[in-house]
């Protein structure tokens, strides 16, 4: 029986140097991180930056996240102030995307920031994409690996099953947190851009300020603005009691009983267990075939604000 998944390659210190020899010669490559997988390309390439994009057929003018290994690299193309220095300080490497100012002999190309003056860049922990940033010598763009609009992959499964074998793989196991990174602005107004893991609650404790969610801006400035996002392409019903059988209903809490057509994300009313399910639900609800779903009504605290902006813009 044939390997469905021969594009996957497990991770060691020989497939390494291939994953390394893949993004030199201006390749991508779909690799973990602890939001989601990414498809990663050399963001000093605008020849590997058009591939994403061909990829992944996403509009320009919607820009990519650009990953850094460590301060100092990212100190090369970027702005930084004492506000990012608090914040890097307490929350990176880990889920935050930070938007700030590109340097004029910056060497990322200007088709990764959608030729805007500043650039999202991310510092990730997953172990695997940090040794990879290590041995390189440039920092990757990298927007989640999916067609746009469509589902997040939270394994290498998703992401092969995504471009149908036709690009190779990094296993990195089920994605720790599920969603995608908090997107801080730090440009002029300081708000939240995209909801995440972090939480403006955790940003105001370290700069001492009201930190807003904007969720409307005439620019795109990140990944995760446009109004149609994450979407499995099903009609979805979102803040619901009640589902009919022949539809997918996905719940959260205890009160719900396990029935065929249910997806509990969390029955220990869990919201970080819901976020890591969320996506996983979405793509086993569209491969069983259901032609809608249905939701419960999910908290907004924590983590739930993310949870619940990825529902509306999937609902779109």
């Amino acid at each position: 029986m044939p390997n469905i998944y021969s594009n996957i390659i497990n991770f060691n210190s020989n497939s390494a140097k291939k994953i390394i020899k893949i993004l030199s010669k201006n390749g991508i490559i779909g690799l973990p991180t602890e939001t989601v997988y990414g498809l990663a390309a050399n963001a000093y390439s605008e020849t590997a930056i058009k591939k994403v994009y061909s990829a992944k057929k996403r509009i320009k003018k919607n820009p990519l996240i650009i990953h850094y290994y460590d301060l100092n690299r990212a100190k090369k193309d970027v702005i930084l102030d004492n506000k990012f220095y608090k914040l890097y300080k307490r929350f990176s490497p880990g889920p935050i995307t930070y938007i700030v100012k590109k340097k004029k002999n910056s060497k990322i190309k200007s088709i990764a920031s959608a030729n805007l003056k500043t650039v999202g860049i991310r510092f990730p922990k997953n172990k695997i994409i940090r040794e990879i940033l290590k041995k390189i010598r440039f920092p990757l763009a990298m927007p989640s690996a999916n067609k746009s609009s469509s589902i997040s992959p939270v394994s290498a499964e998703d992401v092969s099953d995504e471009f149908k074998n036709r690009i190779k793989v990094v296993d990195g196991g089920y994605s720790k947190i599920g969603i995608e990174s908090t997107v801080l602005n730090l440009v002029g107004s300081t708000c939240i851009l995209r909801p995440g893991k972090i939480t403006t609650g955790d940003v105001e404790n370290v700069l001492g300020q009201k930190i807003k969610i904007s969720y409307n801006s005439k620019i795109i400035k990140s990944p995760g603005m446009l109004k149609k996002h994450y979407s499995p392409n099903i009609p979805i019903l979102l803040n619901q009691k009640k589902c009919p059988k022949k539809f997918a209903f996905i719940t959260f809490g205890s009160k719900y009983p396990v029935t065929r057509n249910s997806f509990n994300l969390s029955k220990k009313s869990n919201l970080n267990e819901a976020a890591k399910k969320l996506y996983m639900y979405f793509r086993i609800i569209k491969n069983k075939g259901y032609k809608k779903i249905y939701v419960t009504q999910i908290p907004t605290r924590g983590i739930g604000k993310a949870i619940n902006d990825r529902l509306n813009r999937a609902a779109k």
